[in-house]
């Protein structure tokens, strides 16, 4: 029986594409060897990258003036990947911090470009900032804003408009709501949170950002060198190209991000409903406004109820739901492939535990 799995990260994947998966594991296709093992310039795995790029532009419905790339590495790679190829001498990058990962997007990011902070809603970063909250400076490239911080269960609610382009980290709500192409240069997003197992991010580049990008730094971090490549410059990571490719397809034929951005809402209200119905048993920390769709965290009156409360979720079969370290309490992560039957599992426990406690 597989277990209810709201873990932050690596998130839950359709069960379809985990068995469809086992079915060619061993053998690909006749091939007599797994994908993984094969060349990864062959015939047999290049179809199959070629076919996860385009799945990852048409379910993102990026524009053809946007290039797709597969980047090892995760989103913690893009915090230094990003400032290196989009400024130049005299440009300055801004950063909204408004959580844990924004906050190290900052602090990664100065090692390799004049960053600034823009905004930062800490230490408890229960809110996310309005337009007129963000400062921005003179000879500013662009802004980088996380749009659902993971740990602090924390979301933008619209995409900030300031006049510079936007750099998005989407890692843990990608393609689970609509890009805003137009004011932006640079997405990208760690695939483990939304769309796949863990070792890639997926970015989206403007071209005309490649068009300006330095050509000092090494191949490997150039986004340039990925476009002109088709992400096979080196050996890339078959594996995650591979189930985040079925995994694409699998949201394809869920209606795309359409749908996915109604699941998710309806999955995050119905835990909002039991904690905002409990009369204070439970409570959220975030202001309503900004309350994520993928990453609910909410208290319980004491610590050793929480505890209680998490020994009954091992109990009935569910995973993942202890707090982030940093800020304790619950998290109930509902990415894509989250079976409603799972939330309803969870709402049906909390409702039970509340009632007798």
């Amino acid at each position: 029986m597989r277990a209810h799995n709201f873990s932050a990260g690596p998130c839950t994947l359709p069960l379809s594409v985990l068995q469809e998966a086992q079915a060619e594991f061993v053998d690909y296709h006749g091939a007599g060897a797994s994908l993984i093992e094969m060349s990864h310039r062959g015939p047999a795995y290049d179809a199959v990258h070629m076919e996860a790029l385009a799945l990852a532009r048409s379910v993102a419905q990026a524009p053809s003036d946007f290039e797709v790339l597969f980047v090892g590495g995760g989103a913690t790679m893009q915090f230094a990947m990003a400032p290196m190829n989009l400024l130049s001498t005299g440009q300055r990058g801004a950063v909204a911090v408004t959580g844990a990962w924004s906050k190290k997007g900052l602090s990664d990011g100065l090692h390799h470009g004049d960053l600034y902070s823009a905004f930062d809603g800490g230490p408890d970063y229960r809110s996310m900032p309005s337009d007129d909250q963000l400062h921005i400076e003179a000879g500013t490239r662009y802004l980088h804003v996380c749009s659902n911080e993971t740990i602090g269960g924390i979301r933008f609610p619209s995409f900030p408009d300031v006049g510079v382009p936007l750099v998005i980290d989407m890692s843990s709500e990608y393609l689970s709501r609509p890009i805003p192409w137009d004011r932006t240069d640079v997405v990208f997003g760690g695939v483990q949170k939304n769309l796949g197992p863990s070792g890639m991010a997926i970015v989206y580049v403007r071209k005309s950002v490649l068009e300006a990008a330095p050509t000092t730094l090494a191949s490997a971090l150039r986004y340039e060198v990925y476009a002109q490549k088709d992400s096979m410059y080196n050996t890339p990571p078959v594996f995650t190209i591979w189930m985040t490719g079925k995994v694409l397809k699998w949201i394809k034929g869920q209606g795309g991000t359409a749908a996915l951005q109604a699941s998710s809402a309806g999955k995050a209200k119905v835990i909002y409903d039991i904690i905002d119905n409990s009369n204070g048993f439970f409570r959220s920390p975030v202001e309503s406004r900004d309350r994520s769709h993928t990453n609910v965290v909410f208290r319980l009156p004491t610590v050793e109820l929480e505890q209680e409360f998490l020994a009954a979720t091992v109990d009935a079969n569910m995973m993942g739901l202890k707090g982030h370290r940093e800020v304790g309490g619950l998290r109930a992560s509902m990415y894509a492939a989250l079976p409603e039957q799972s939330v309803e599992a969870l709402a049906g426990l909390m409702s039970q535990f509340s009632a007798t406690r």
